[in-house]
This record gives structure tokens, sequence and C-alpha cells, in this order.
């Protein structure tokens, strides 16, 4: 069993994960919709700022 530690929790809602990576790989995703999965909350957010353009992801736990 891991320990839960997202990036940031933005009005006890939403999760975001920031990364500054080149090439943002599925492990990334994978993360997120672990994060969402072991907890209450729904909506995650995952943010890459190393690439050329910022890439936002938007993953929702049902």
């Amino acid at each position: 069993m891991g320990i839960y530690e997202p990036d940031f929790v933005i009005e006890d809602k939403i999760i975001l994960e920031i990364k500054a990576v080149d090439h943002m790989p599925k492990v990334y995703e994978n993360q997120l919709y672990s994060y969402l999965k072991g907890t209450d909350y729904k909506l995650g957010l995952l943010v890459n700022f190393g690439g050329d353009k910022i890439d936002i992801r938007r993953r929702i736990y049902d």
C-alpha cells in the first residue's frame, strides 16, 4: 500500500498533478487515475509544463 500525496488539492474537490517533462508517458495518467480511485475525489487534472505547449489532461472517476 502506497502513500497518497497529490501535488495540490483545489477547494477539497480537484486533484492537480504538475509535471515538467518533454513527453508525458501513460504512467502519469495512470497515477492520477489511481489517486482518484483511492479517494473520494472525482476530478483530476494532469498538467505538463515541460513540452513546447502546456498539456492539460482532465480525468473523471465515476
